[in-house]
């Protein structure tokens, strides 16, 4: 089983633990890591863009001139996609994105991040996250203590204050166990998980 540091919210460290090896002792798969962002960021999309193609476009019902003898190219319609005005051709329409992974790739994923972190000696765990009001020099100043520019934090979950405090920070992003995957894992460079949100991940994800 890996062993990283516990550290306190002044950076001191205070102890050890033990993470679990299917969880953070898992080969590195590159390949399925970048399988679930693509999902991640396809589900993101809207998908509401719309054009109107020359049938939905106002106006073109007569034909503008007659079909021979004028020298000019035969027109049906003002609405054709070469006038101005006329339809557009192949135009965005409003779908779905979505890319389904199966469960199993999404949980293989999440190991890979997980261990990746735990390999590159990127994980920090803290004793407690304790937060007695909304301020955000208290976040700042964890951040600080341990030496961090940006993290993903973890909780096993969310509190308010720890939250609030922390939304107005550059490069910090707080969430709570379950709403752990591996798109923010990858772009935040540490990972800071609580003693509790260490225990909730194992038993969520294991």
């Amino acid at each position: 089983m890996p062993k990283v540091a516990v550290f306190n919210m002044n950076g001191e460290q205070v102890g050890d633990i033990e993470l679990s090896d299917k969880l953070f002792s898992a080969p590195v798969r590159a390949d399925l890591m970048h399988t679930v962002v693509l999902s991640y960021l396809a589900g993101k999309r809207q998908g509401t863009h719309k054009v109107k193609n020359r049938s939905e476009v106002s106006g073109g019902g007569r034909k503008p001139w007659r079909q021979k003898g004028t020298g000019r190219a035969r027109q049906g319609s003002t609405r054709a996609p070469q006038w101005k005005g006329g339809g557009v051709v192949f135009g965005p329409t409003p779908r779905t994105y979505t890319l389904k992974v199966p469960k199993k790739v999404r949980r293989q994923a999440l190991y890979s991040a997980l261990s990746s972190k735990v390999d590159e000696g990127k994980i920090i765990v803290l004793d407690q996250l304790s937060v007695s009001e909304v301020k955000t020099k208290h976040m700042a100043a964890l951040l600080r203590s341990l030496n961090l520019k940006q993290a993903l934090l973890v909780d096993a979950t969310r509190e308010d204050n720890a939250y609030l405090s922390a939304r107005n920070i550059q490069g910090l992003k707080y969430v709570e166990a379950n709403a752990l995957n591996v798109y923010d894992l990858i772009q935040h460079e540490h990972l800071v998980l609580t003693k509790d949100a260490v225990a909730k991940v194992e038993e969520v994800f294991a």
